[in-house]
């Protein structure tokens, strides 16, 4: 950490064209590593976003917050972490006083009305939605993606905000349309996992979140995607020559 203090330009709102699509991944960011930075440009890349901001929190209502660093500090840090033209990093919800998720996206809509924005968040988060101030509100107010994490793919299926709202899931492979998808609507998007979390930098001192770790994690992911698309398109591409073979197989016993 840097010990840098909060400044203006930590608490102005970012900039946003109409009809922008923005992820909204909210946390205290304690501290921010590379798998916030991961699941971000997957974000971008699966929902169609123009940008993804990484809301700094002044502090999570549901856990201790007393010990929690300087929030300019933890944007400070942030920033060095994103390292990326389409992650902002912004800590304004440190200057309208309100730690709530229903306050900051009620705040936006007002402020950018024609700008689609989509909430981000790990399947963990989901698991324990229910807690979060206004849950149902919330999912009305704008559509979400819940990005899989390791260990909590089933449990967040079965949460109770998603069992609440499981008429309102879609398919990960109509998700390029959920940020222009009037809510509720959320899905729960694959991706390659990472184990590493803020609770697991904090409690390891040998551990640190530095610029080059970050860039090579997010190339490996970036590889394993690039991978299993690749993949994929070999097995349409043979699932179709297989259909087309069936086919002209199929009009040559007519024409016999």
């Amino acid at each position: 950490m840097t010990g840098k203090k909060s400044n203006p330009s930590d608490m102005k709102v970012p900039m946003a064209a109409p009809n922008m699509r923005i992820g909204l991944l909210g946390g205290s960011f304690n501290p921010a590593h590379q798998g916030h930075r991961q699941i971000s440009l997957a974000a971008i890349k699966r929902l169609g976003l123009d940008q993804v901001w990484w809301l700094i929190s002044p502090g999570n209502p549901l856990k201790e917050t007393r010990s929690l660093p300087d929030l300019g500090e933890r944007v400070g840090a942030a920033r060095q972490v994103a390292q990326h033209r389409k992650i902002v990093v912004t800590g304004f919800e440190g200057a309208r006083g309100s730690p709530y998720t229903i306050d900051t996206i009620r705040f936006l809509k007002r402020r950018f009305t024609s700008v689609d924005f989509v909430w981000l968040m790990g399947a963990d988060n989901l698991v324990s939605f229910h807690r979060w101030r206004n849950w149902e509100k919330l999912f009305g107010l704008v559509p979400i993606a819940v990005l899989d994490r390791p260990g909590y793919r089933l449990k967040a299926r079965a949460s109770k905000a998603a069992q609440h709202f499981v008429s309102a899931a879609l398919d990960e492979s109509d998700a390029r349309g959920l940020a222009a998808t009037e809510p509720p609507a959320w899905t729960l998007l694959t991706l390659p996992l990472s184990r590493l979390t803020s609770t697991s930098l904090r409690g390891n001192k040998d551990v640190e979140p530095t610029l080059a770790k970050t860039r090579k994690a997010a190339t490996t992911a970036n590889k394993e995607t690039k991978k299993a698309e690749k993949a994929a398109k070999r097995r349409f591409k043979k699932e179709a020559k297989q259909v087309e073979k069936a086919a002209k197989k199929s009009r040559g016993k007519k024409e016999h």
